[in-house]
């Protein structure tokens, strides 16, 4: 079935670079849904309200340029609305930008955390913050609300090629970088550096954090895929299967599956806390042998994206497609048209899949579907035991095979 698009953001073109450095290379949405943000390419980075910008794609139809939204909606979930209506902020970060993530203080889950004592910066119970990494090494960190830069961070030696906060609201941050290392910050200690984990032997890639900020992935070149004690700064294992470099990770909303995107044509799901491989989504037929995996260089995947009913991964290749697959199913459910792009999201409800492109950005629907009981049952579950623990319940076997998604 072919996706339906919802709209799109296009960028502002200019007579002189063409396409060229124009690579749009993330795309993110803030965890309340409140705004959206991508790389336009070169130095620039755009804000919007996602609300209105979804209001404005009703209303005018799909094509949308994106420095034509207005700015007038309170913004979500905040009891200061009125007082700080979002607004649309262009940034100019000074270098390339090659990575960006939205924080926040307010848990998405019950939090870790423990009570710290504030320090420069007074963060508020609605604080948002966006990082960008740049191609300089460099991480800059800017108020949402207000598009001021509050923090820039240098340690990097490399270009900072991911970001992630932890979902817990402490505002931890770690960067992924060429330099071979992945970096963790504290925002809430005037952005110091609390740890460098070390451990690639060569680029990496992409980096995310399970829900309950306990588990950290990492990928990068030479097929690494590695999983993190986030308590203890120490590697938990080595996931190995991909016989290329592996270049994008996420976990299902409930932490019991982890993909993982390689240019080997797969997107591989894991049990991260197994280790076993549970699935495999191949984007070449018939799949390339492994001396060959990393020939196929026009399917290559470059980004995937958990939907947050944990039911459906959405992935991105160079084949010019965008796959919807169904975590029970060989074949994706749809698929939608892209040429060149590099990096997919899914709103925080769910309901949109955001891909970026060439600077500009496209919108489709996703798949609806409501979930079964026996599904959300299995993720509540899931959210608070491991495989470990599932494995001892005293159920029967087939049961444990589900909660395990294994069946």
């Amino acid at each position: 079935a072919r996706s339906r698009t919802i709209g799109e953001l296009l960028a502002p073109t200019s007579p002189f670079d063409k396409k060229c450095g124009r690579e749009n290379w993330t795309v993110a949405f803030a965890p309340d849904g409140s705004y959206f943000a991508w790389s336009q390419g070169h130095r620039i980075v755009k804000l919007v309200p996602w609300a209105q910008c979804l209001n404005n794609f009703l209303l005018h139809g799909t094509k949308n340029v994106a420095n034509s939204l207005s700015t007038r909606l309170p913004r979500q979930n905040s009891d200061s609305g009125q007082k700080n209506k979002p607004c649309e902020h262009i940034i100019d970060c000074g270098d390339i930008v090659w990575s960006l993530a939205f924080g926040s203080s307010v848990p998405e889950k019950q939090s870790r955390c423990v009570n710290i004592e504030w320090h420069r910066f007074k963060f508020g119970q609605d604080q948002l913050l966006l990082a960008t990494g740049l191609n300089n090494g460099r991480i800059k960190i800017w108020d949402v609300y207000t598009g001021k830069l509050l923090l820039n961070l240098m340690d990097h030696t490399e270009v900072v090629r991911d970001l992630t906060f932890a979902p817990d609201g402490s505002l931890i941050l770690v960067s992924a970088s060429r330099d071979k290392t992945l970096r963790v910050w504290d925002l809430k200690d005037d952005g110091n550096m609390m740890k460098v984990l070390r451990g690639h032997q060569n680029w990496v890639y992409a980096c995310a954090f399970s829900p309950d900020s306990s588990i950290l992935c990492s990928v990068g070149a030479s097929k690494a895929v590695f999983l993190w004690d986030m308590d203890k700064y120490s590697m938990i294992r080595k996931l190995e299967g991909h016989h290329n470099d592996v270049v994008a990770c996420e976990f299902s909303p409930d932490g019991a599956l982890l993909a993982t995107a390689s240019y080997d044509t797969r997107v591989y799901v894991w049990d991260p806390h197994t280790g076993v491989m549970l699935m495999e989504f191949g984007h070449l037929f018939p799949p390339p042998t492994p001396i060959f995996a990393g020939g196929a260089n026009d399917r290559w995947v470059r980004s995937v994206s958990f939907s947050h009913d944990g039911l459906h991964i959405a992935s991105l290749a160079d084949d010019k497609m965008v796959r919807f697959w169904r975590i029970d199913e060989e074949y994706p459910v749809q698929v939608a048209p892209l040429n060149n792009g590099l990096c997919c999201t899914f709103s925080t409800d769910g309901s949109v899949l955001a891909a970026g492109q060439d600077g500009s950005v496209y919108f489709w629907a996703t798949p609806r579907q409501v979930s079964s009981l026996q599904h959300l049952c299995r993720m509540a579950i899931r959210r608070v035991m491991p495989t470990g623990q599932v494995k001892n319940l005293p159920i029967p076997s087939k049961v444990v095979e589900f909660l395990c998604y294994q069946i």
